[in-house]
């Protein structure tokens, strides 16, 4: 057999093993998860927007010039969840999506300022969104719990409204966890929101900011400063500052890497040029996400794919991937154990055929 059959053959052979391992995401959003077949069907509902209602046509709207026509085409997206109905069928189709790649548990970025500035109740889309969370667990066995992120082009109204529905016992979702900040970074200094993440921690919530996605290094010091921040979304640019590289190392603050979402953002130029191979040989704590994947045209599996091949990794090394996402998350201990486990066992049993 030749070396390029063998090749061949053991990459089939690694896409198949991450197809059924067990896997946590940290880093995906609850719109940005949005399958062409329910966007076209919300673009169908809505007909006074201009996002395709060809499932087909929306490969060539997903492709972005920039970080900013991301953001433009991402926006145009969540104005088609106007109603509670709208969000509860998104919730549920994405747990679906999530199951289907073996992921056992989701910490799902969601915007709740996008949909209630558009007239969604307040309490009608916190239950819309529990609803879907109870629903998929029983149906698919995906835990999903939830990530209230700031969306940061939208100001400090925006984040003021993003905390009081975080922190208010009469509204705040049972699955929420953590409290984020997305959106762009240019433009948008970091320091402006420590009032707003001290708020969210006071109430018990664990702080997710973006950073160093679209910037320098600089804005990774800032979440962490800050924010408080406990993970990084994204952190690309903490390749630059080797004294960055080395704190977040000490201090096992992992990093929520999203590859292929970096370069249809155009954040890094190319797959080979990406820092994940020096995060990891830095002693980073790296797990591995999708951001929006059928935005990039990507999802979990393929993900855990561009990692194997740009970090040289086997089954063990993705397996250890696996587990790192697992470590990272803010499941309850006996649920880490659980999935570890699981993780562990597939392993063995795939090695052992």
């Amino acid at each position: 057999m030749t070396d390029h059959l063998v090749d061949a053959r053991a990459s089939r052979d690694l896409h198949a093993f991450i197809a059924g391992l067990p896997k946590a995401e940290l880093h995906v959003h609850h719109v940005g998860s949005a399958s062409p077949r329910i966007v076209a069907a919300l673009a169908a509902r809505h007909p006074d927007s201009k996002v395709p209602t060809d499932p087909e046509a929306l490969a060539d709207y997903f492709t972005f010039t920039d970080f900013a026509h991301f953001i433009d085409v991402y926006l145009s997206v969540v104005d088609l969840v106007r109603t509670p109905e709208d969000v509860r069928l998104l919730t549920f189709e994405v747990a679906r999506d999530l199951a289907r790649q073996q992921v056992r548990y989701a910490e799902l970025t969601i915007t709740p300022f996008s949909s209630t500035r558009r007239g969604i109740d307040e309490g009608a889309f916190m239950d819309a969104i529990e609803d879907a969370r109870k629903a998929a667990e029983a149906e698919f066995g995906t835990m999903l719990r939830w990530c209230f992120d700031i969306p940061g082009e939208a100001g400090l109204e925006s984040a003021e409204e993003t905390v009081r529905l975080a922190t208010d016992d009469r509204l705040r979702p049972e699955g929420l966890v953590s409290f984020g900040l997305g959106g762009p970074e240019i433009g948008v200094p970091r320091p402006q929101f420590k009032p707003y993440f001290d708020r969210a921690i006071a109430a018990g919530l664990h702080s997710v900011p973006h950073a160093g996605e679209t910037t320098g290094p600089e804005t990774v010091w800032d979440a962490l400063t800050h924010l408080r921040a406990e993970r990084i979304g994204h952190g690309t640019s903490s390749a630059q500052d080797p004294k960055l590289l080395a704190h977040l190392a000490e201090h096992r603050i992992p990093l929520e890497v999203c590859p292929t979402s970096n370069i249809a953002t155009r954040a890094v130029r190319t797959i080979e040029e990406h820092p994940v191979k020096e995060f990891v040989e830095a002693g980073i704590v790296v797990t591995i996400n999708s951001d929006d994947p059928p935005m990039f045209g990507t999802d979990l599996n393929n993900e855990y794919a561009v990692a194997a091949r740009l970090l040289d990794l086997d089954e063990r090394g993705l397996a250890g991937l696996a587990k790192n996402a697992v470590d990272a998350s803010f499941l309850d201990e006996p649920g880490k154990a659980r999935i570890a486990a699981e993780i562990d066992t597939y392993t063995a049993d795939w090695l052992a055929r």
